[in-house]
Formats: structure tokens, sequence, C-alpha cells
């Protein structure tokens, strides 16, 4: 799932330009990255890539074939929506599985280090993949000990063959981990062409929506029945063009939202007398692939601007909001910490 406001901000993956996708192909790229132990050097596309190392196809199908989806118990589950990361360790007393779906030309990247076991799962559409690959390393490492044991593995899942391009370009612009200080091991590439597959002539996802349970390590195709907590509003913060933002403090075990920002005076309201199909084709890089509930999301999300239109009311004192969990598992809002 990815959408913008009005679908006009340049900011989401499929709202620039579609050319970028073929120059940003061609280009070849040095990389620290690792594939059953063996350091990649060059690529120039996606598909080379996965001819050049058949290993990651023969782990797509692997992780394609754990399907149907395990439904994820919302009492142990951090939920990360798009343009949103989180981090933690085993030792979280809060969080089994963090998880995300509604992924059609977005990537859900999980970088775990084996030795602490500090996992960090993001939700990315485009929008600022370069400067987003570090955060994602930088929650990672900030979580192992320097003399930790161990090494970095990635796991990268999401994308299809879309006729737009968009996922192959989000596809070779996450590979900017090859550009960290690190060896990243990549375990799991399930995107683009390997997470594809078609249905009455229609190029689709195979995979929506993962988990990766915090304890062991395991990463498995996931659903996810709540996506809270506030739902409408950490939706309202990307549609209005939030960039990248780290949803948990792992310290205190505390969800954090915000503060967030937009304009009191968005035009907007008229999207709710949109029938479905236009909604689709304006708010969507995927129009013809989305899940079921896409419409009723935006013209919730919207709906939630127009009652809000002035943010700064939801963060009083610019303070976050903050949400603990509860003995029954729910996540419970917070004094200002």
């Amino acid at each position: 799932m990815q959408a913008g406001l009005a679908g006009v901000s340049g900011t989401v993956c499929g709202k620039t330009g579609v050319l970028a996708v073929f120059h940003e192909r061609d280009i070849l790229l040095k990389m620290p990255l690792f594939i059953n132990n063996e350091k990649v050097q060059l690529f120039n596309t996606t598909v080379k890539l996965f001819r050049s190392y058949p290993l990651l196809k023969d782990s797509a199908k692997v992780f394609r074939d754990r399907l149907p989806e395990t439904a994820v118990d919302t009492k142990c589950l951090l939920y990360v929506k798009q343009r949103e990361f989180a981090a933690t360790t085993p030792s979280d007393c809060s969080v089994t599985v963090i998880g995300s779906d509604d992924a059609t030309t977005c990537h859900i990247v999980v970088l775990r280090h084996t030795g602490s076991g500090a996992t960090c799962l993001a939700h990315c559409d485009g929008s600022s993949t370069w400067s987003e690959v570090p955060l994602i390393v930088k929650a990672v490492r900030s979580l192992t000990k320097s003399a930790e044991e161990g090494r970095l593995e990635l796991h990268l899942f999401g994308g299809f063959d879309d006729e737009r391009h968009n996922s192959h370009k989000l596809s070779l612009n996450l590979l900017a981990f090859n550009k960290q200080n690190e060896d990243i091991h990549l375990e799991t590439c399930c995107i683009t062409e390997l997470n594809d597959i078609v249905v009455e002539g229609i190029h689709r996802p195979v995979v929506y929506g993962i988990g990766v349970n915090v304890k062991t390590g395991e990463v498995f195709p996931a659903t996810f029945s709540l996506r809270g907590p506030e739902d409408d509003l950490r939706s309202a913060r990307t549609f209005t063009g939030g960039q990248m933002a780290d949803v948990y403090d792992s310290s205190r075990e505390l969800v954090t939202i915000g503060p967030c920002k937009w304009s009191p005076n968005l035009d907007i309201d008229f999207w709710l007398a949109q029938d479905d199909e236009t909604i689709l084709q304006y708010m969507s890089t995927s129009p013809q692939v989305e899940p079921p509930h896409f419409v009723s999301h935006m013209k919730a999300t919207i709906q939630f601007l127009l009652e809000n239109p002035n943010s700064e009311a939801l963060f009083p004192g610019g303070a976050p909001r903050f949400y603990q969990r509860t003995s029954e598992g729910v996540w419970e809002r917070q004094a200002a910490c």
C-alpha cells in the first residue's frame, strides 16, 4: 500500500518520474553484502542479481511456501506502519513479534544481529530510502554491544513485477545497505520478481505482510487484525508527507508517536464523496492489487484529518504520545514521560 496526499505530494514511491527507474537499474554498484558467505561485487539489475545467485530464488520460494500467513496475536505484537521502523531485543517483556503488512510496491525490511538478537523492522515506500537505510543499521547497532559476537543478517520482502516498475526501483534503492560500514548478510530476498504471481492476467505480490519473532529471530508471512495504537493518527502522518519515524523506545518499552504537523487547511474533504475506483486510481501506486480495506482505510485517514485540522492540539507542548502495554496486552496511552 502506498498513498499520499491527493496522490501528488511527490514523496511517495510511484508518484515521481518512472524513467528514473531505468537509469538507476543500469548503474553498477559495489556491495559489502554477502550471500551464502560470498561477497557480492557487482550487479546492475535485480534480474542479473537473481540469475547470478540462484540461492536467492531458492530462499524466496521456501519463504513463499510457508503461506498462508500466520495470524499474529495482537497481545504480543508491535505493529509498524508505512514509513515507520521499530527495534528491540529479546529481553523486551512487551513485544514478541514486530510486524507489518499491506505492502504492494512497498518493501518490508528486517535487520537482525545474531549475537545480541537486536532486531529492526521497517516499512519502506521509496520516499527517502538512502537516508532510511542508515537509520535501520544504527537502530540495530545501538542495541548491540560492540564486542558482541555474531553478524548482521538482512531480510527483504515486498514489491512485485508492477507495470510502473516502482518495485524494481525500491528494490535497488534498498541495496543502499551496500554503502554501510558493516558486513551485512542477505539471508532472504523475497522481493519484486521473486515475490510476483500472475492471477487472471494481473501481476500481484505473493507476500503482503511479515512478522519477526524478536525472541527467536524467526521471520514468517503474517497477517494482523489490529494495526494500532492510533492507526488513524499514524496514517495521517504518512498521508501528509511525514518521513520515516522510529515508533518504539525499547529502553522503556513504550510506543512513541509524534509530534506530527500538517496544514490546518487541507482541501481533502471532496475525496470522501468519490467512488472506490477513483480513490484507488489516484491514491495507490498499485490500484489493482491493494488489500480489500485500502479504500476504507484512506477514507478513515481523511476523516481523521478533517476532524483534527490542528495537529499541534494532539501534542500539547510538542511532546510525543506514549503507549505502554497493559497486563491485558493492550497498548494504553500514558501521561507524558
